[in-house]
């Protein structure tokens, strides 16, 4: 979104007939897409091929292969979302002192949202109550609290 003149290749490009007016992230999906048909069509053919043949062998072990592909592609696209995720959330959050690189290879966000804090004033002769919000993040090694900037 950032690079003007990439906005306009693409643009270009998507509206070039060739491509038929579908967008990048349609020829980015349409591999996944693809697979997914491949292993219907593996299924239809371990239907109708006779047990114990040579070619249920070969259908069973293509789509045992095709099955580890599809797993693999999958937390490929899950180990990415997590890492945007994290790039997304290092780009919001400010530390005071950069002693926490929140960008790490194992680590991956398992839950966030917002919270509001309670503030009791024991000073003053009525209780008094007063709410912020806060914001938890949840990763598989840590937790961390932030609020916002004032």
């Amino acid at each position: 979104n950032g690079n003007a003149g990439f906005q306009q290749v693409l643009e270009r490009l998507e509206s070039d007939p060739v491509c038929q007016r579908l967008s990048l992230k349609s020829f980015l999906i349409l591999p996944f897409q693809r697979i997914t048909r491949l292993k219907l069509l593996l299924q239809n053919i371990l239907k109708r091929t006779h047990p114990g043949s040579e070619e249920e062998v070969q259908a069973t072990q293509a789509y045992d292969a095709l099955e580890k592909l599809i797993k693999d592609c999958n937390e490929n696209v899950q180990r990415m979302k997590s890492t945007e995720e994290l790039i997304y959330l290092s780009q919001k959050i400010e530390f005071e002192c950069k002693i926490f690189p929140l960008i790490s290879q194992s680590r991956r966000l398992v839950k966030c949202g917002e919270l509001t804090a309670l503030d009791f004033n024991n000073l003053s002769p009525k209780w008094k109550v007063t709410t912020r919000p806060i914001y938890l993040h949840l990763f598989n090694d840590c937790l961390l609290l932030s609020r916002p900037k004032e």
